[in-house]
C-alpha cells in the first residue's frame, strides 16, 4: 500500500458513503435502530454510531460503527449485537460489523429524534 498525497485525499469523505438506494437499506437500518447503548436511551442508528453501512450486489453487508468513546463498557459486544439484528433480515447473504474510532464520534451526528429524545433540543 502506497502513501497518498493530500492532494489525493481532498474531498473525499470522512466517512464511506452508505449504500442507501440498495432495496436492502432501509430494512437494515430499521434493524440497527434495534440496538441500544445500555446507557443511553437511544438506539444506536439515531446516536449516529453507525457511520456507513455498505451493501454489495451480491447482499453482503459490511457496516462501520463507532461508539460514543473508546472506553465504552460494551465496546467489545455491540459489534456482535449489530450483526445479530442484521444478519436474519431476508435477502441479506452475509454481514460484517467493524469498529472504527476516525472520524471520532460526536454530538452532532445525533438525529434531531435522538437529540430530543435526550433533551438538547
Amino acid at each position: 500500500m502506497t502513501a497518498e498525497s493530500p492532494e489525493q485525499l481532498e474531498g473525499t469523505p470522512l466517512i464511506k458513503p452508505s449504500s442507501t438506494e440498495h432495496a436492502l437499506y432501509d430494512n437494515i437500518a430499521d434493524a440497527c435502530r434495534s440496538v441500544y447503548d445500555p446507557e443511553i436511551p437511544v438506539n444506536i442508528f439515531d446516536l449516529g454510531l453507525i457511520y456507513t453501512i455498505d451493501i454489495s450486489d451480491e447482499n453482503d453487508v459490511e457496516i462501520l460503527m463507532s461508539l460514543t468513546a473508546p472506553g465504552c463498557p460494551v465496546a467489545g459486544e455491540m459489534p456482535g449485537w449489530v450483526a445479530e439484528a442484521v444478519e436474519p433480515l431476508a435477502g441479506v447473504k452475509s454481514v460484517q460489523v467493524h469498529l472504527i474510532w476516525e472520524p471520532p464520534w460526536g454530538m452532532d451526528m445525533m438525529s434531531d429524534e435522538a437529540r430530543l429524545e435526550l433533551g438538547f433540543m
